[in-house]
């Protein structure tokens, strides 16, 4: 293991999916000659042969366009080239951030939910009800922001850099039996959650948090091992769940983002021609890549839901209010997390003022 990567491991709180993944990465790394290994040759690759892995794969027609625009950006400028393993290919979900520190990949596209358990700063706009909603949270996240320039610093020390984000529109409460209009509607309810925050805010409800991955959720619902789901509609349509789901409550219960990271010492060693493309790759990710999520569940995946026979239910300003105070509990436990007053308030009051 060489200097750049023992620095990004010591520091780093790994959580218990990246600390299982770990397990499965001497292979890996034995297959890309990455340990050992100059940080800008890596076994005889060039600083400027950028390696980009995610576990998200072109069924997500919402998601992956945004990839492969970052992708396309950063192989425009002279001298850079990019190769895409996508699907899991060469590091699967839980193996992305473990993996993206110990060398096997430079750049890879995760979801929030999966790094904010050990980086929990993302979580401050995973919070439930936490601003006015998805526009909010996206303002905050814009390239080059205040909270981007934040968590930048903040991830940083940790062996860290975010290129850019794609926010995902709002995470709704999808059920099979009931709909979900007050807080009390989920008491009882075994609800899949896909990372801490969202596990929180159903305990909050009531709810009992339910772990597994998406590839199951059809049959658990359809069995009734589990009532409902904490989801964007991405994963509905993708899951063809619209086929299984009955209600659907529109409320902001929660967010995430889909962001590019770098290791940090790996980055720094690039050249400026090269981090310059990134850059560009990464706000072509965070504009252009979330204009077109947007656009799909807007044009397309929502009418998918609505003709499917999905009730979509509104809150008024009311019921917002009464989950907004029920899912109180979740923002202190987030502030715990943090484990720095001062940083966390910071945070909160740049998504709350974006």
């Amino acid at each position: 293991m060489d200097r750049s990567t023992s620095k990004a491991i010591s520091g780093t709180q790994v959580g218990r999916r990246s600390m299982l993944a770990l397990a499965g990465l001497p292979l890996l790394l034995a297959g890309c000659g990455t340990v050992g290994t100059n940080p800008l040759t890596r076994g005889g690759r060039s600083a400027s042969d950028i390696r980009v892995a995610t576990y998200l794969t072109p069924s997500y027609k919402d998601l992956f366009p945004g990839i492969e625009m970052f992708v396309d950006t950063a192989s425009k400028a002279e001298g850079v080239s990019v190769d895409l393993y996508d699907s899991g290919t060469l590091l699967n979900a839980a193996q992305t951030m473990p993996g993206l520190i110990q060398g096997v990949a430079d750049v890879v596209v995760q979801t929030s939910s999966y790094v904010s358990t050990s980086y929990p700063i993302l979580g401050v706009y995973e919070l439930p009800f936490v601003n006015e909603g998805f526009e909010q949270i996206r303002r905050a996240l814009a390239y080059d922001s205040p909270l981007s320039r934040l968590i930048n610093e903040t991830l940083r020390p940790r062996g860290l850099i975010s290129l850019g984000s794609m926010t995902t529109t709002p995470e709704w409460l999808f059920t099979v039996d009931r709909p979900i209009e007050k807080p009390e509607d989920v008491r009882g309810l075994r609800i899949r959650t896909a990372g801490q925050v969202e596990g929180e805010m159903v305990k909050a409800l009531g709810g009992s948090p339910v772990s597994m991955s998406s590839a199951e959720l059809y049959e658990a619902l359809e069995r009734g091992t589990i009532d409902g789901m904490v989801s964007y509609m991405g994963t509905v349509i993708s899951r063809d769940l619209q086929n299984v789901l009955r209600y659907g409550t529109e409320a902001h219960f929660g967010d995430y983002s889909v962001d590019a990271y770098a290791n940090v010492d790996w980055y720094d060693a690039l050249p400026s021609t090269t981090r310059e493309a990134l850059h560009n790759a990464g706000k072509m990710l965070t504009e252009k890549g979330t204009d077109h999520q947007v656009a799909v569940h807007e044009d397309k995946y929502r009418g998918i839901i609505e003709n499917s026979g999905v009730e979509l239910l509104r809150l008024d300003e009311q019921q917002i209010a009464t989950f907004r105070k029920a899912t109180t509990p979740v923002l202190e436990w987030w502030k715990q997390k943090v484990d720095d007053p001062e940083l966390a308030e910071k945070a909160l009051k740049l998504v709350r003022s974006a």
